[in-house]
């Protein structure tokens, strides 16, 4: 989700390609054999398979949004490890048999804390206005709110909770979250993109 959020601000054309990760084509493995998603196969052959990476080549191309333009490395740092590591054993716990995973919940719920505490300081999580840190973090906290949505609402996160409503309610949101057709071999290619800043 995250990759398509970023190639939708950048305004850049793609050809998307929706498929069903237990039917993996294999001209997907074949350019990147990990098997995980999103997968960006560029015009020069080269593979971008992370999704933080695939948000970072979009808007150096372009961002007209200037995402780009306050620090991010470390909000994100600690969304990607700790962050989504508490919230996979707590949204997955028969994935971890051998973990314990009864405190998930609440050691991510001390990092939603420091993310309250920022947008109260900003508005955003970093500055006044949408960054990076946004649009890379929002759907992780989407997720762990969709596992208990009662649970979540009752967190004393007041400041979380309405930055997270509003990007599910912006237009940028609904703009990427259409239901494509999957994708299967010989198909006229869909394209996905073109943000108008104004």
């Amino acid at each position: 989700m995250r990759a398509r959020l970023a190639i939708y601000c950048s305004g850049i054309n793609v050809e998307l390609r929706e498929i069903i990760l237990r039917d993996k084509p294999k001209h997907m493995l074949e350019i990147s054999p990990k098997g995980t998603v999103p997968v960006l196969l560029l015009s020069n052959g080269d593979v971008i398979d992370e999704s933080l990476d695939i948000m970072l080549w979009a808007l150096n191309q372009s961002d007209p949004k200037s995402l780009l333009s306050s620090q991010y490395e470390d909000l994100i740092k600690l969304n990607d490890t700790n962050f989504k590591y508490n919230l996979d054993h707590y949204k997955y716990p028969n994935r971890y048999p051998d973990e314990d995973c009864s405190n998930a919940f609440e050691h991510a719920v001390e990092i939603l804390k420091i993310l309250n505490n920022e947008i109260e300081k900003n508005g955003y999580l970093i500055s006044d206005k949408q960054t990076l840190a946004d649009i890379a973090i929002f759907p992780f906290i989407r997720q762990f709110a969709h596992v208990d949505k009662e649970r979540f609402s009752a967190l004393p996160l007041p400041h979380l909770q309405k930055w997270l409503d509003a990007h599910l309610n912006s237009e940028l949101f609904k703009a990427i979250m259409p239901k494509f057709p999957l994708w299967k071999d010989g198909d006229e290619p869909i394209h996905f993109g073109s943000y108008n800043p104004a």
